[in-house]
């Protein structure tokens, strides 16, 4: 056979790294094109599809699917890259192929013919990579190779061969290359990239106490580590992303506490990437948007666990961020192996799991929350006159009090009015504290201690309002004096304060060991960790729903009243209550209905500023609905006005007839 046939038959037989999905794609262009004898330039058929010839020089094809009646580029299997080629010296492959031919049973694959030309560098076919366009076939053959070859060098991996290994790495994470990523035929590529670079390294042993190997678009740093060092280890990156002179941070912390846990000395190793995560997108659809280096780590054992820092891309007060790990057999980003630390509108501290499944994280963008300095002039000035309100309501009735609560219904309700204002007002005030604590990690104990009394004293508001309703349903169902005021009196201040103090206990108890307490960013009650916001949300919603079945049975009281009732007196006074809760308990549903509606559409500004509105004024509302529109506290008020006008008209009538005869001692 001569030599002109003999590479006719390799160049149309020849294996390659991606071989059996190359081999697929080819068996179903022939059925396809066996089928439809029209080519991409004619008119598509829904759904259907058609392939494209690859450019000169190139083997493969483009495969185009029917979308709305255009052909849309599907796949592209076009390389360039194949064991005649991707060699430095392509003569020298020729002869030792035809030279070896005989001996081989089957077609030398590139891996083949790199163990046997340069294992012990992986030079010789760094120049060819290097100098290869990065279409998306030639990708997936160098993705393959790099999968082969980290499957092959199962040990003795040094600093030379990672540098090389990092080089082809480098060579296909070139942001140039991102949307390329799209149309490699295998999906799973870039999940499967970051396998293999992981695999290669964690053979990789160092022979000395640091390794720093930096590429553009990947960075590999180690160190030596043992439980005798005397101070806490990390791993630091700063890298560019987007094309720009711009360079951000992660840092790898290797706590204290699992260092201590090596019984020999060890090594521990990073890998950093800064264009992966956008690879990643692109390869899987994901909503959420990388905000930040993906980091990998390849560390002893004893480890379980690892705080990471990540400077966030996109820089934030109003982004939602989540401390995530890949998934490598489900290709996806995990949330429950990663917990939010600490996160600033600049970077985030993430603490994570560490097991063989789990090796790289990153975080999250996820920008829900809208933005617009209305919302923030709304709660401010809406908690000032809050603030104002409730204060000028208790003053009113310390004023009046001997004049309003004369009867028991008077009494009773004024009381849960008195103690509704006082923890509504306490806890507006916890919440300008909370405003004040800038940095959480340093304040921590703080925070805890002023957002404990916060759903305390937001708990006891809903507790009382659900009292007054209570006390309300109770004087219209039963007589009041046949329970004595002493045991109604224990009871509401069990239920107005004994309930919420009970939960909030646990809440903190429960939450805070595992640092689920407190956000990240703020003095509140965590949600994305531990969920301990549920604690205030649902007593209080509950609350909500019982208020308005109260107001429900009191308005079909009042429409039917007693006929001959000896006790006109309180009934009149239980419909003016009834009339007081029946405005305040809708507003206390409207508020938290629009919160039910806040989590279905998290992007309405609208509903954002209503649920400000009615949340931030609500001392104003207690101070208008519970005292201003009250007839008895207003006339108190006017004879407590006229009384000390009076008085004052007699001091000045004293005065001036002191004026007018002096005594004796005077003369």
């Amino acid at each position: 056979m001569s030599l002109a046939i003999l590479l006719f038959c390799l160049a149309f037989l020849q294996p390659t790294e991606s071989c059996k999905a190359h081999c697929q794609d080819v068996n179903k262009n022939r059925v396809q094109m066996s089928s439809k004898s029209q080519d991409c330039e004619n008119p598509c058929i829904e759904n259907s599809y058609c392939f494209q010839s690859c450019a000169a020089g190139l083997e493969g094809n483009i495969r185009f699917l029917c979308r709305n009646k255009e052909w849309q580029k599907s796949t592209d299997t076009c390389t360039s890259l194949n064991v005649l080629t991707i060699f430095e010296n392509k003569e020298k492959t020729f002869n030792i192929l035809v030279a070896t031919t005989p001996k081989i049973r089957t077609y030398e694959t590139i891996s083949d013919a790199l163990m046997r030309r340069c294992p012990e560098n992986l030079s010789c076919i760094l120049k060819n990579i290097q100098e290869s366009p990065q279409i998306p076939g030639n990708i997936e053959v160098i993705v393959q190779l790099l999968h082969n070859i980290s499957r092959v060098m199962s040990e003795d991996v040094d600093e030379v061969r990672m540098e090389s290994y990092s080089i082809m790495v480098n060579h296909i994470l070139d942001s140039r290359s991102i949307s390329n990523w799209v149309f490699v035929p295998e999906k799973r590529s870039s999940s499967i990239l970051l396998e293999s670079v992981i695999s290669f390294v964690r053979n990789l042993f160092m022979k000395k106490s640091s390794l720093d190997i930096s590429e553009q678009f990947i960075h590999i740093l180690g160190i030596s580590i043992s439980k005798d060092s005397p101070q806490e280890e990390s791993l630091s990156f700063s890298m560019k992303v987007n094309d720009t002179e711009d360079e951000i941070i992660g840092i790898v912390l290797l706590p204290w506490e699992e260092v201590r846990k090596l019984s020999l000395p060890s090594q521990a190793i990073s890998i950093a990437f800064p264009t992966l995560g956008a690879i990643l997108e692109a390869s899987f659809f994901e909503n959420d948007i990388m905000n930040g280096l993906i980091l990998s780590v390849i560390l002893p054992q004893e480890f379980e666990r690892i705080s990471l820092v990540f400077e966030k891309i996109a820089k934030s007060e109003h982004s939602r961020t989540h401390c995530v790990g890949w998934h490598p057999t489900e290709n996806k980003w995990d949330r429950k192996v990663c917990e939010m630390a600490l996160d600033s509108p600049d970077q985030a501290l993430c603490s994570c799991k560490l097991n063989n499944r789990f090796t790289s994280f990153s975080i999250l963008m996820s920008p829900h929350n809208p933005e617009s300095p209305v919302l923030i002039y709304i709660m401010y000035i809406g908690l000032g006159i809050s603030i104002g309100s409730l204060i000028l309501c208790l003053i009113i009735e310390a004023i009046v009090w001997r004049e309003v609560t004369k009867t028991e219904i008077s009494y009773l309700r004024h009381v849960c009015i008195v103690n509704i204002a006082i923890t509504l007002l306490l806890a507006d005030v916890g919440f300008v504290i909370a405003s004040f604590f800038n940095d959480l990690v340093l304040h921590h104990t703080g925070c805890v201690v002023v957002t404990f009394f916060i759903h305390f004293f937001y708990l006891s508001v809903f507790f009382w309002m659900f009292v007054m309703a209570l006390l309300i349903l109770y004087g219209i169902v039963i007589v009041f004096h046949t329970i004595p005021k002493s045991v109604v009196m224990t009871s509401a201040f069990l239920v107005g304060y004994g309930a919420p103090l009970i939960i909030a206990i646990i809440t903190v108890a429960a939450t805070e060991p595992v640092g689920g307490y407190v956000r990240p960013m703020t003095c509140w009650l965590n949600w994305d960790n531990t969920k301990a916001l549920l604690a205030f949300v649902i007593p209080a919603l509950a609350i909500v729903v019982l208020n308005l079945i109260t107001v429900g049975m009191v308005i079909i009281k009042t429409q039917r009243p007693s006929i001959g009732s000896p006790m006109a007196q309180d009934i009149a006074t239980i419909v003016r209550i009834s009339k007081n809760v029946a405005i305040l308990t809708p507003l206390l549903g409207l508020t938290w209905g629009f919160g039910i509606a806040i989590v279905i559409e998290e992007n309405s500004l609208a509903l954002h500023i209503v649920f400000s509105l009615l949340n931030a004024f609500q001392g104003f509302f207690i101070l208008l609905f519970g005292t201003f529109l009250d007839q008895k506290i207003r006339d108190a008020v006017k004879a407590r006005i006229s009384s000390v006008k009076a008085l004052s008209r007699l001091s000045e009538k004293f005065s001036s007839d002191l004026s007018h005869h002096p005594t004796k001692g005077s003369h």
